[in-house]
């Protein structure tokens, strides 16, 4: 029988079919036809020795020979950093200049490397750029809200193969997010709680949709999973906003995040997803009551006419079994080429 199952952190709810629901291994994306990828191309713009097809580099990694990881500005931005925030009412008609930041993270030097193959130093460096731009982008006044994001894959929306990633700043805070934290007040108004903290301590207690977890963070699938595989990567230290992790962090992190992202592309044969970094906006630093985190998206199904017409999701995949799944799927250490255990 189906069960409604409401997500406390963002109210919503979702349905979990157990009698259309299918075996995790019925997800496993099937392998392309294409050949593989070069490691550059000629053409690539963020490929080795095309620096110059690019626009603005605001900041790089790099040692004493070679970039690690570049920023550049985006070719076609969403927003421009040029300008006055301006906003105009005219009867039911709003709108506002389109100032804010869009950025382009270059993740690596090879065109046809992924975060789950790479070194967790590799992954560190990229976690800490998207640090160094969220504090720098931050002093803006004109910036409400900053979104940090990766598509991978054609399925989710990916325009260049090269493995790259994005930060988009806007001067309003979208309505997404400022739902999220409307509720997230509301939750600690009613507990004295942050609903983030609670939720990740009751899914840690509860243990059966857990992936990794580490010292500082826990990766699991939420109880009320929109989609399948839906994983939520969570600190355990308080903290409202992404720019307030630590080095030790960032190694941690990037050791977590490397690890789950490398059971999806073994364990579904390198699906297409999305991550983003969920935090609060711009004005809020240390709030009590929100807790950021990372959210990854695998699109290994489709949204149909019922979700777009009632927000509401249908899931086909039990989170607990898509958990237990990723838990078993070994993972190669790039250094070595060996398996490496599962950490706790």
């Amino acid at each position: 029988m189906a069960e409604l199952r409401q997500n406390v952190v963002t109210r919503e709810w979702v349905i979990i079919t157990p009698e259309r629901a299918k075996r995790p291994d019925q997800f496993v994306r099937e392998k392309p036809q294409e050949p593989p990828l070069p490691m550059s191309m000629p053409d690539c713009p963020f490929c080795v020795g095309n620096e110059h097809l690019t626009l603005d580099e605001s900041f790089r990694i790099a040692d004493k020979e070679n970039w690690r990881v570049r920023v550049i500005a985006n070719k076609f931005p969403a927003l421009t950093d040029r300008g006055e925030r301006v906003r105009k009412v005219d009867g039911i008609y709003r709108s506002m200049s389109a100032v804010g930041f869009h950025e382009v993270i270059v993740e690596h030097r090879l065109h046809n490397m992924t975060t789950a193959l790479m070194m967790e130093e590799e992954v560190a460096d990229i976690l800490k750029v998207y640090r160094q731009r969220y504090r720098v982008i931050r002093k803006d006044s004109r910036v409400e809200a900053i979104i940090i994001f990766k598509n991978h894959g054609e399925a989710a929306g990916t325009s260049i193969v090269h493995p790259h990633s994005q930060l988009v700043a806007t001067p309003i805070v979208p309505n997404q997010i400022r739902h999220r934290m409307d509720e997230a007040i509301r939750y600690f108004d009613d507990t004295g709680e942050c609903v983030c903290c609670r939720t990740m301590q009751d899914e840690v207690n509860a243990k059966e949709r857990i992936i990794v977890q580490s010292k500082n963070f826990v990766a699991f699938i939420p109880y009320a999973a929109l989609s399948p595989f839906h994983i939520w990567i969570f600190p355990f230290r308080h903290a409202s906003s992404f720019d307030e992790i630590s080095d030790t962090e960032i190694k941690d992190l990037a050791k977590c995040l490397r690890i789950v992202l490398a059971k999806l592309y073994h364990g579904l044969n390198n699906p297409d997803f999305n991550y983003s970094i969920r935090s609060v906006p711009t004005r809020d630093l240390h709030a009590e009551y929100f807790h950021w985190y990372l959210t990854i998206v695998p699109r290994v199904s489709r949204t149909a006419g019922f979700e777009i017409g009632s927000g509401m999701y249908v899931n086909t995949a039990l989170p607990e079994e898509s958990a237990e799944f990723l838990r078993k799927v070994d993972v190669p250490d790039p250094k070595r080429g060996s398996v490496i255990p599962l950490f706790q």
